[in-house]
């Protein structure tokens, strides 16, 4: 063993199937299927999760080799569910901000993994996707088929499952590619716009040696950021300063801490409203005066200049949109959404291309020079004010009528929204995917939020919830999703990892036994039709709902079914117990009222 601790001499022979002379030649060597470990940790990755098949021999080989040469590596976390896999790493880098790996099992591994990779492509999460590739060669190769499977397993393009939705994608050609293939990867899935990237990795070249030079080292490839043209962040300021009705639609936070109070401050300075409009994630507290909560229609309709902060889709064009002559400003990563999405045409006459905090940042910098008028300033943000408040006695008033059984969902949200703030500044997030809305809830924190992507790929929110915990195991997490989102979760594979991991997550599932926002989305559409009349509606009915309880109980779980309205405060109070003080994963199966007539 070298100085490094890579094994050297005769013991690669096990693995590479030589022995004698040939064998000399691969001192200082290590198996690639484990080496490729030892390079994620050099590149700050904490954990690879992971699910396993025939193609993994080299990998299990390589990981234990590496461990007893005394490599340092990241924790590799089997999760007996590729789409749990994904959605652990896109929760993980929500909390952390720090990329992870993802390995599944070749093709079919990478089909299972595909609908998380594609909500992480919607999300701008980084992360880095690997899969095997079944072998090539079908005999007189070390690491050649074994099984029929090698044969079944084999596509002329596999990477084609997921290249739409990744950034970059290679296949693994020799072993000594290794050290710099991996800097390019993670270099370019942190560049702006971040997004996944994926590899893919023959068993034969895993089953190959690997030279160890870069493999200890941070990449030496530094990820390109980018920022905004300082005449375009001054048009902006000016346009906002000189506004007499602005507005701020956000979808996607501030994108730090620093930015979410600079933000918060912004509108209130400046008394600007600000809408998080199907939002992801919140950016400035929903207790601020200047908040006016989901639906900006009213306010986009007398604008005359509209800051959009990493919006996919900042208003419903049918239902409302700026005026001919409202200037319209862009703000993000990727403000236009030239990578993801084909057909995109809200007006944008000015466009900052950043990252999202530093550009805030840089926004409320610009406009520290500009004077304001304090008079028009204070009556605007009175009139601001009085309207959110307005908005608020709305929202608390409709989520108190339907605290009955079975329950609303805004009643759910609301009940939820008082527990988290009964907590005293505790860290919380809630991961919403089809479960408590964001009006009623109420929340003031960053990172407090996050909704499942525009993607829509069902079964995000329960693993998401998952890894944000294994991110930060102070900070109290919830998974709300509907009985349909929990069932595409693949919930046993999430409560086994939760159990294996002891990740007290909290899990509300709002169970109306049906496909709710299918039927609202037909009734939405048609909204004098057929289905508003309608107490069958086809495709929509998930009955009889299977007791979701058991479900978690199998692993351990504490769990309960709630019925009535009157007893969720005190259900919810009892979960947050046992989270808190048990660090026991638990789940709240709660009965809400269907839609429609009925």
């Amino acid at each position: 063993m070298n100085e490094a601790g890579l094994r050297i001499d005769d013991e690669s022979a096990a693995t590479t199937g030589q022995v004698g002379p040939a064998n000399a030649s691969r001192a200082r060597t290590i198996t690639a299927g484990g080496a490729l470990f030892g390079k994620l940790k050099a590149l700050g990755i904490d954990y690879v999760f992971a699910n396993s098949g025939t193609d993994f021999p080299p990998i299990v080989e390589g990981l234990i080799e590496a461990r007893d040469g005394g490599i340092d590596l990241p924790t590799a976390v089997t999760v007996p569910h590729e789409h749990v896999a994904v959605g652990m790493a896109h929760g993980y880098y929500h909390v952390s901000g720090r990329i992870q790996s993802v390995m599944l099992h070749t093709n079919v591994g990478l089909s299972n993994g595909a609908t998380g990779i594609i909500n992480a492509a919607c999300d701008r999460v980084p992360m880095f996707v690997m899969s095997g590739r079944t072998p090539v060669m079908e005999s007189d190769r070390f690491g050649a088929r074994t099984v029929p499977i090698g044969w079944g397993q084999e596509m002329y393009d596999q990477a084609a499952l997921v290249r739409e939705a990744c950034k970059w994608d290679y296949e693994l050609r020799f072993p000594e590619q290794l050290p710099d293939l991996f800097d390019r990867g993670w270099a370019i899935a942190n560049s702006t716009p971040t997004g996944p990237v994926y590899m893919s990795l023959p068993r034969e070249v895993l089953c190959q040696q690997c030279p160890p030079d870069g493999l200890d080292r941070p990449s030496r490839m530094a990820p390109a950021t980018a920022a905004p043209a300082r005449q375009a962040l001054s048009d902006a300021a000016r346009l906002i300063a000189g506004a007499r009705n602005p507005l701020i639609i956000a979808q996607r936070g501030a994108g730090s801490q620093e930015a979410f109070d600079a933000l918060d401050g912004l509108v209130r300075e400046w008394a600007i409203p600000l809408s998080h409009y199907w939002a992801n994630m919140i950016a400035i507290p929903m207790s601020s005066p200047m908040y006016i909560g989901w639906n900006p229609d009213s306010f986009l309709r007398e604008a005359d200049v509209v800051l959009v902060i990493n919006s996919l889709a900042p208003w419903w064009p049918d239902r409302a949109a700026p005026g001919p002559d409202t200037r319209v400003i862009h703000l993000g990563p990727d403000p236009l959404f030239a990578r993801s999405t084909p057909v995109r045409n809200f007006r944008s006459d000015i466009t900052l291309v950043g990252e999202t905090a530093p550009t805030i940042l840089g926004l409320v910098d610009e406009l520290k020079g500009y004077p304001r008028d304090t008079a028009a300033l204070s009556e605007r943000r009175t009139r601001i004010a009085e309207r959110a408040d307005a908005d608020r006695a709305d929202v608390i008033r409709n989520a108190e009528m339907g605290c009955g059984g079975p329950m609303s969902k805004e009643w759910v949200s609301l009940c939820l929204g008082r527990a988290i703030r009964s907590l005293d500044g505790r860290k919380v997030s809630v991961f919403h995917e089809l479960g408590c809305p964001l009006p009623p809830l109420f929340l003031d924190q960053h990172q407090s939020y996050f909704q499942e992507p525009h993607s829509g790929g069902l079964g995000w929110g329960f693993p998401a919830a998952m890894g944000a915990q294994l991110a930060d195991r102070d900070r109290l997490v919830f998974a709300t999703m509907g009985d349909g989102s929990y069932m595409f979760a693949n919930p046993t594979a999430c409560h086994q990892v939760a159990e294996a991991l002891e990740l007290p997550v909290v899990t509300l599932v709002l169970n109306n036994q049906e496909w709710g926002a299918v039927r609202d989305s037909v009734e939405g559409l048609y909204s004098s039709g057929l289905a508003v009349k309608s107490n069958d509606v086809p495709l929509t009915s998930l009955r009889p709902s299977p007791d979701f309880a058991k479900t978690a109980e199998a692993s351990r779980a504490y769990a309960e079914t709630v019925t009535e309205g009157e007893e969720l405060p005190a259900a919810l109070d009892r979960a947050i117990r046992v989270a808190t003080e048990e660090k026991t994963q638990v789940l709240l199966n709660i009965a809400i009222a269907r839609t429609g007539p009925h």
